[in-house]
């Protein structure tokens, strides 16, 4: 299975459902050298085709997160270079994943490889993302990968109550309610 294999499959989904994007997850869980090929797509940003692979890296990246260590310097040198919404989301969403699995009690293979600049991305991505026209679940992940990175630098914490206080009486409700839960989590420590 190749790069031209898997661009065929991605073309093949029709839509965003979960049933779509989990059949092309399954297939790159099951035939793993595709998961260079997929990381690769959602980083052709001009391409539309990214968005899909965007979703279908979500996916696998929810099931096999150690998957993306060898490309943490790919992804995070990359992530503020993803234009579309549908594809923002996800890779917000993985961030996010990152940001868990780092600051986990338990061992794993993202906290002993994810080092400070790429952490010093995904905040920089964040911030960007906080402060733009994005969707309230990208700014929901990223509100939470910003808490959970900022555990280590206080004005990163700082920052985040700042924005979080300048646009909760502007946003929608769901941004309110996590805004509401991060900023409680902040002012906690």
């Amino acid at each position: 299975m190749n790069k031209d294999f898997l661009i065929v499959q991605l073309h093949n989904l029709e839509n965003a459902k979960r049933t779509n994007r989990l059949r092309v997850t399954n297939l790159v869980l099951e035939n793993n050298e595709l998961f260079n090929y997929l990381i690769e797509l959602v980083f052709e940003v001009k391409n539309k085709l990214s968005i899909k692979a965007a979703w279908v890296l979500e996916l696998v990246c929810e099931k096999k997160l150690e998957w993306i260590v060898p490309h943490l310097s790919y992804f995070t040198e990359n992530i503020h270079t993803v234009i579309f919404d549908s594809a923002i989301r996800p890779v917000s969403k993985i961030c996010n994943f990152l940001a868990i699995a780092y600051t986990s009690k338990t061992e794993n293979l993202i906290k002993e490889c994810i080092s400070t600049n790429h952490i010093e991305k995904i905040i920089e991505a964040g911030f960007d993302w906080m402060i733009s026209k994005q969707k309230v679940a990208v700014k929901a992940y990223t509100m939470n990968a910003l808490y959970l990175f900022g555990k280590d630098s206080d004005w990163v914490h700082h920052e985040l109550k700042l924005i979080i206080q300048q646009n909760i009486a502007i946003e929608s409700a769901a941004y309110k309610a996590r805004g509401k839960i991060t900023l409680a989590l902040i002012n906690k420590k």
